[in-house]
Parts: structure tokens; C-alpha cells; sequence
């Protein structure tokens, strides 16, 4: 190694007595290096004053993902209606004229995929609505097929709290009220204690594949049923996971349950 670092090595020895090595590399002082910030990641608390009103329609076959994605957004301000396939969608399109439609992808009767392309066929210039999907899916190939059916974005599930505000500003221009900076947490330190894959194995089997398909299914209120299971002793755990509840992070619920569950 030293060789490949453009150096060179050299040692004596004393029998009984051991080996002395000794070694030269080039090095240059260059200057410091700024580290980056800690990206902080602060809550959406509100709309801020005087904006249109955004009406966005929800369209998802499971009612705790349509319950979910609703208290989400109203609470903050957001007009809101629900569908719970691609038929019904198409039909509150109509009526309502959403400016954003959140379309699960999966859904029976009609899918979230001929949904899409019939309000494109349909629309016109000043009913165009944005569609954004909401996919479990990581394959690319699966997120061209969603764009090719005329959805503008796409996210995966289970999502962020960031990322749907996120995407909702990019596309409407919506502008929000933020909780003071004092009150933010950094991105890179999500809890303050760690919480470990480890740290769930005191829970049986069955409660850990529970606690899975709840995370997947971004169902927050039986996350907190299961939460309420654990015991007494370990309080820590609860209140750790009960704060990626409340922040969104399903995603990284679902990196502490082992895959064996």
C-alpha cells in the first residue's frame, strides 16, 4: 500500500528483539474542508395567508391510506375529497375539478393507470389536473410505465411528510407557515436515541409482521395499537417509535424489522 501511495517502506531487524519499520509518503497540505450542514427538516404547520384554495383529490382502495393522506393535508389547510378507484376518480374529476390528484397505482375496479390515461384523454387546457403516484414500487421500468400513463411525478410508499408537501409546492406553488427552527429536526439524526434493528427483537414474531404490513401499508394509527404492546420496561422503544410515527418515517420503521418477519 504504501508503494501504491507513491511512497517507499523500509525496516531492520534484531533477532530476539523484533522489527522497526519505517516508511515516506507524499502528501500535499491542502486547505479545510468545510463539512457540510445538517440538512433540518422543518414541520409544515399551515398554508401561509393569502393563497387560492387548493382542492386535491385522494384516491387510494384502503381506507387507512385515504385517512392518512386527508389529515395530512387538511390539517394544514388543504380542501380535500376522496376516491377509492379509478372510476370514481374520473367522476369526482369531473364534478370537482381538483387541481391535484394523489392516485394509488394499485386499486381494483379501475387502476390508478387507466384512471390517469382517461382524465388525459378528457381533459382540457383548463382542466388539467397534476397527478402524482403513490407506488410501492422501486423498479424503474414500473416508473416509466406510471409516467408513460400521464402521471407528472411519482412518489413511493410509504412516504415522507416532506416529500408530499414537497412535491405539492413544486407543483401548485403553495406556500407554507414552518415551525420555528429552534423547534426543527436535523434530517441526519432522526431520533435522538438510536433505535436498532436489536432493539425490536423483544417483541414476538407475529407482532414484528404486524408492525411490517402496518409500516408498509402507512397505516399510523395500528402502528400506535402495536406500540401500546410493548412493555412498560421499555418505554425508551415506545416513545422512539411513536416519533417516526408522528414525523412520517415509515420507511425507516420498516429498516427495523428484520426481513426474516
Amino acid at each position: 500500500f504504501i508503494h501504491l501511495m507513491g511512497g517507499e517502506i523500509e525496516f531492520t531487524s534484531t533477532i530476539a528483539q523484533g522489527s522497526t519499520f519505517r516508511f515516506q509518503i507524499p502528501i500535499q497540505q491542502v486547505d479545510a474542508i468545510a463539512l457540510p450542514t445538517p440538512t433540518v427538516q422543518r414541520r409544515v404547520l399551515r398554508l401561509a395567508e393569502n393563497q387560492p384554495s387548493y382542492r386535491i383529490l385522494v384516491v387510494d382502495d384502503r381506507l387507512e391510506n385515504r385517512d392518512l393522506m386527508t389529515q395530512l393535508l387538511e390539517i394544514v389547510g388543504f380542501e380535500t375529497r376522496l376516491a377509492i378507484d379509478g372510476e370514481e376518480a374520473i367522476e369526482q374529476w369531473q364534478v370537482w375539478q381538483p387541481q391535484l390528484i394523489w392516485m394509488d397505482m394499485r386499486m381494483p375496479v379501475m387502476d390508478g393507470y387507466e384512471a390517469t390515461r382517461r382524465i388525459r384523454q378528457a381533459q382540457t387546457p383548463d382542466t388539467t389536473p397534476t397527478i402524482i403516484a403513490l407506488t410501492a414500487s422501486a423498479f424503474e421500468e414500473q416508473q416509466a410505465s406510471i409516467l408513460a400513463a400521464g402521471c407528472d411525478d411519482f412518489v413511493r410508499k410509504p412516504f415522507r411528510e416532506a416529500v408530499i408537501f414537497e412535491k405539492m409546492a413544486r407543483y401548485l406553488g403553495a406556500q407554507y407557515v414552518y415551525e420555528d427552527a429552534s423547534e426543527a429536526v436535523s434530517e441526519e439524526a432522526p431520533v435522538p436515541v438510536s433505535l436498532l434493528p436489536a432493539s425490536l427483537q423483544i417483541m414476538p414474531a407475529e407482532w414484528l409482521s404486524e408492525l411490517r404490513r402496518a409500516a408498509f401499508a402507512v397505516d399510523g394509527d395500528r402502528i400506535l395499537q402495536l406500540i401500546e404492546q410493548i412493555p412498560a420496561e421499555e418505554q425508551s422503544i415506545a416513545e422512539q417509535l411513536t416519533e417516526l410515527v408522528r414525523r412520517f418515517c415509515f420507511d425507516e420503521i420498516l429498516e427495523l424489522i428484520p426481513e426474516t418477519t
